[in-house]
């Protein structure tokens, strides 16, 4: 192994994608970090062959990559981590086109699965999907054609170099040859992951006539709480879509589980402030309006970011109430939010906050790994925390009006940015980007003229799959960018054109379906990053 790290790679303004040799150098680089802990680093996402560091700061960023150029590695054996032995029942429904493809049949392919050490090299697509790599290359397989819509949880599967297990129900493409019982994820346990990167695992067969795993413990659960008769919300209708957010949950990424968390994070910080709580608290996050509530109890409320008319009706008729700006929901006063006349997602804060446990340190509701409570729907009665000591309900704030045409977004170049010829990233920047109804938490899908990316040159067929961050502009095969949200997958094997500076993060939130942005490099000053004010909530 390289005995120093072969590229650090800036991925936007506050992450760095650290190159390596390989699982050892993944190994090596993620011990080295645990043993001289780097301050500001928030998040570690181990991958193929590259570690991606998210920091708190662009300072903290700094001083990281300056640590990492001038880090040796010290030899890791990929067979240091604890033995985890997962039994497996090999009926799977690829398993003879897996004897086919690499020419050892039903049994031989058994045979080879079972008769190796395999290490988890890194987790993502899901909570608890650990990458596992093997000693024996006769099991490199391709992904299927087609993936299937709903691959079962507890199935055993390959793909490329790799052997997972689904942690839970879900789509994919990989090749199944089995299944087990064994839960992959499961938040009763103190640790939720029953594989973590470094780990070795040892499949063995087993006969047995029992169904494929059940669903463990997700840490999804109804967001209702709290009693008729106490204090609380009470969802009359959810509108289109109204969940359950905060700053989100990071320190989390090397399991497969994103950050999550309010989109517009300014918005929900801010609606916090102006009721009263901390800027981390819970908060309800919803789209285009529609969403009607109920108080059970008086409450102090603030509503923060889409332009939208806010309604108040009671036994005292009806009356309006101020955006940015605390009011008061008496005991049975239903407070209705308009549809937006400008941006998306509208964010309600309530005085003390929303009562519902935390799932791995946060209440923020993931919805690409299901973690967090679930959507708020009609009937859901939201419980209400007293307010802490001290809590001041904040002046009012209001924001300026959002500005017509295309919202701008800064972008510095990202870290693949060699896989694009330099004229790619003029053409992101030249023209006016439509965001499809394709679009949601994970990200905003863009229609326009399409990016080319480079073909030889020295490059791989398929970029290994590697940590990404939100803000991540990627471009797949048909060249039509995707922007990252707080919702995006861990990992990803696209390449990385550009990153937003952090900062534009919430402006893009707020841009509707059939709207449109435009990209614009940032200036020295936005690339080296100013602090968002938002960001204070959330833990480094």
């Amino acid at each position: 192994m390289d005995r120093r790290i072969r590229g650090v790679r800036p991925v936007g303004n506050r992450a760095l994608l650290a190159e390596v040799d390989g699982l050892a150098g993944v190994l090596a680089l993620k011990a080295a970090l645990a043993e001289r802990p780097q301050p500001g680093l928030v998040d570690a996402v181990p991958a193929d062959s590259t570690v991606l560091l998210k920091l708190s700061s662009p300072a903290a960023a700094a001083a990281m990559a300056g640590f990492l150029r001038s880090l040796e590695l010290d030899e890791v054996s990929a067979g240091d981590g604890s033995l985890v032995e997962i039994d497996v029942v090999y009926d799977g429904e690829d398993l003879d086109a897996v004897g086919e493809l690499t020419g050892l049949g039903r049994d031989g392919v058994v045979a080879a699965h079972t008769g190796q050490l395999w290490t988890a090299a890194f987790c993502g697509f899901a909570p608890g999907f650990a990458y596992l790599v093997g000693e024996d290359a006769r099991l490199e397989v391709p992904r299927r054609p087609s993936p299937r819509t709903a691959v079962p949880a507890g199935s055993v599967s390959l793909a490329g170099t790799y052997s997972a297990v689904y942690p839970r129900t879900s789509p994919g493409g990989w090749q199944l040859i089995g299944r087990t019982t064994a839960a992959m994820w499961d938040l009763d346990r103190q640790d939720p992951a029953l594989v973590r990167p470094g780990n070795r695992v040892r499949y063995r067969a087993v006969r047995a006539t029992a169904t494929l795993a059940a669903q463990p413990s997700s840490g999804q659960a109804p967001a209702q709480t709290g009693s008729a008769a106490g204090p609380g919300l009470l969802v009359h209708s959810p509108g289109l879509q109204t969940l359950v957010q905060d700053l989100g949950r990071p320190g989390f990424a090397d399991l497969g589980v994103g950050a999550s968390g309010a989109l517009d994070r300014a918005a929900a910080a801010r609606a916090n402030r102006i009721a009263g709580n901390p800027p981390a608290e819970a908060v309800l996050e919803t789209v285009y309006g529609g969403l009607r509530l109920e108080a059970s109890g008086d409450h102090v409320l603030a509503v923060s970011g889409a332009v939208a008319d806010l309604t108040v009706s009671g036994d005292d008729g009806e009356r309006t109430a101020p955006l940015d700006t605390a009011f008061v929901l008496r005991d049975r006063e239903v407070l209705t939010l308009g549809s937006p006349a400008a941006g998306m997602r509208s964010y309600v804060a309530v005085r003390g906050g929303l009562d519902l446990p935390p799932v791995l340190g946060s209440r923020a509701t993931d919805t690409l790994s299901g973690l967090g409570p679930a959507p708020v729907s009609e009937g859901t009665l939201l419980g209400v925390k007293p307010a802490g000591l001290g809590a001041v309900v904040g002046a009012p704030e209001p924001q300026p009006a959002p500005a017509a045409g295309p919202v701008v977004l800064r972008i510095v170049p990202g870290p693949r940015q060699d896989w694009f010829s330099p004229d790619m990233l003029d053409r992101l920047c030249s023209q006016d980007w439509t965001v499809t109804p394709q679009s949601n938490r994970v990200g905003l899908r863009l229609e326009g003229v399409a990016l080319e990316r480079l073909s030889g040159a020295g490059l791989p067929a398929e970029l290994p799959s590697e940590g990404t961050v939100a803000g991540a502009v990627q471009v797949p095969p048909n060249g039509l960018p995707v922007l990252f949200l707080a919702d995006h997958p861990v990992t990803g094997g696209y390449p990385v054109i550009a990153v937003l500076a952090d900062e534009d993060l919430d402006r893009a939130a707020q841009v509707p379906l059939g709207g449109q942005v435009r990209f614009t490099v940032a200036d020295h000053d936005a690339a080296a990053g100013a602090t968002a004010p938002a960001m204070a909530g959330v833990r480094a």
